[in-house]
C-alpha cells in the first residue's frame, strides 16, 4: 500500500481527498500545514505528496523548498489559483504536477496514479539494477542507463526526479525527433494533454540546467520555436 500525505489547512478538502484516494487503494497521511507535513515526513514513509500553496505557518511554497532539499518524493501542488504565477512558482520550486481547486477527482486520481507508478518504478530499478550494465542510451556524451536509472554527461552522474528521467528517456530514446508539449505528456503521463504547456517548459528547464554545460546554448535538449523539443542525435 503507498501512503499518500495530503496537506492543506481546508479540513474538508483533505477529507475529501482522503475519500476519493482510499477508494483506490491508497493510505492517507493527513497535515493541515507546512510544519505539521514536514513533521509527518519524518514519521513515515510516504510516496507522493499533495500540498496546498496558500497555508498558514508555512505556505506550499516553503514546505516544498525544505522536502527538495534531501528528497525527490513527487509533489502535486494544490492551489484554489488559476493563475500562470502560482503553477510556475509550485514547479520552479520542484513541483512534478499541479491540480487547480476546484478539481475534478478522476482527473486528481489520474494524476496521483501517473506520478507514483513513475516514482516506484524509478526507485525500484535503481535498487535492484545498481551493478547491472542494462540498455544504454546516448548521443554525445550524455549517456543513461535504463536499468540503473543513472544519466552521465562527461563522465558525471546527474541526479534526475522520476519525471525528468522518464522525459529525457522517451526524448532520448527518439533522439533527432521533434515532439510536441502534447506527445512527450501523453508518451510520459499515459494520459491525454490539457495544459500541459507549463509543466512541460518548466521541467524541460530543469533538465537542461542539470545537463547542459550551458543551458541557455544547449548542446543536447533543443527547442524547435512553436514545434516542441528534441534531443540532438549526436554520433
Amino acid at each position: 500500500m503507498y501512503n499518500i500525505l495530503v496537506v492543506d489547512d481546508d479540513k474538508e478538502i483533505v477529507n475529501a481527498i482522503e475519500i476519493y484516494l482510499s477508494q483506490e487503494g491508497y493510505h492517507i497521511i493527513k497535515a493541515y500545514d507546512g510544519e505539521e507535513a514536514l513533521e509527518k515526513l519524518k514519521e513515515n514513509e510516504i510516496h507522493l505528496i499533495i500540498l496546498d500553496i496558500m497555508m498558514p505557518n508555512k505556505d506550499g511554497i516553503e514546505t516544498l523548498q525544505e522536502i527538495r532539499k534531501d528528497k525527490t518524493i513527487p509533489v502535486i501542488m494544490l492551489s484554489a489559483k488559476s493563475e500562470d504565477y502560482d503553477k510556475i512558482s509550485g514547479l520552479n520550486t520542484g513541483a512534478d504536477d499541479y491540480v487547480t481547486k476546484p478539481f475534478n477527482p478522476l482527473e486528481l486520481i489520474a494524476r496521483v496514479k501517473s506520478n507514483i507508478r513513475r516514482y516506484v518504478d524509478f526507485n525500484h530499478a535503481m535498487v535492484k539494477n545498481e551493478t547491472k550494465t542494462g540498455k544504454v542510451l546516448r548521443t554525445g556524451t550524455l549517456e543513461m542507463n535504463d536499468e540503473t536509472k543513472k544519466v552521465m554527461v562527461d563522465g558525471k552522474e546527474i541526479k534526475l526526479t522520476a519525471t525528468e528521467y522518464n522525459i529525457l528517456k522517451f526524448l532520448l530514446e527518439n533522439k533527432g525527433k521533434v515532439y510536441s508539449i502534447e506527445q512527450i505528456y501523453e508518451n510520459v503521463w499515459n494520459e491525454e494533454s490539457y495544459g500541459a504547456e507549463n509543466i512541460i517548459a518548466v521541467h524541460i528547464r530543469h533538465i537542461r540546467e542539470k545537463i547542459e554545460i550551458n543551458p541557455k546554448d544547449p548542446k543536447y535538449l533543443k527547442v524547435i520555436w512553436g514545434i516542441g523539443y528534441k534531443v540532438e542525435d549526436i554520433s
